[in-house]
């Protein structure tokens, strides 16, 4: 029987020397919890299973580093979320989503997604939303718009938790303070 390896070895191992057993290991570990969390965050099975692949391809290839901080799950998730988060901002999944809005609603009824589009795109909000600091633009993407937790976005975002909530509570302040 084989001794089962720690994830900082098979990512060593994967790193020094592009051991394959080392990451399949790693990949069946790790790729159905990946899997399913993306899947909470994004319904086009698609693109989840293409960020799911992306992310173990930049780790086989070594573009994405292991630092040996932190646990090697949340190193994958902000691998992956950050890769998600890129491919929901292309105009393919814009238009996706855009095409599946209105499949679901009569074309004369503006939705009440397409009316916050609108206004953050077009309204008050996005001229109060450029006047934020990148760090708290950041924050307010990932809690807000992409719907991540206040750890996932501390992850995503390599900051602490309470880091995250001061940002975020800042945010809102000065947003409050600028559509006033």
């Amino acid at each position: 029987m084989s001794e089962t390896r720690s994830d900082g070895e098979l990512l060593r191992a994967v790193a020094a020397d592009a051991d394959r057993r080392a990451f399949e290991e790693l990949y069946r570990r790790y790729a159905p919890w990946l899997t399913a969390r993306m899947r909470s965050r994004c319904a086009d099975a698609s693109m989840v299973d293409d960020v799911v692949q992306e992310t173990f391809l930049a780790v086989w290839r070594g573009s994405a580093r292991y630092r040996e901080e932190g646990d090697v799950a949340g190193w994958l998730w902000r691998i992956g979320s950050r890769r998600l988060i890129d491919g929901l901002r292309g105009d393919g999944a814009r238009g996706r989503l855009r095409q599946a809005l209105a499949r679901l609603r009569h074309r004369d009824e503006v939705s009440a997604e397409e009316r916050v589009l609108a206004g953050v795109e077009h309204g008050d909000l996005a001229g109060a939303l450029i006047t934020l600091s990148p760090e708290l633009r950041a924050v307010l993407q990932a809690t807000v718009v992409d719907g991540l937790t206040t750890r996932e976005a501390a992850v995503l975002l390599g900051i602490p938790p309470g880091t995250v909530k001061t940002r975020a509570m800042r945010a809102r302040r000065q947003l409050r303070e600028a559509l006033a």
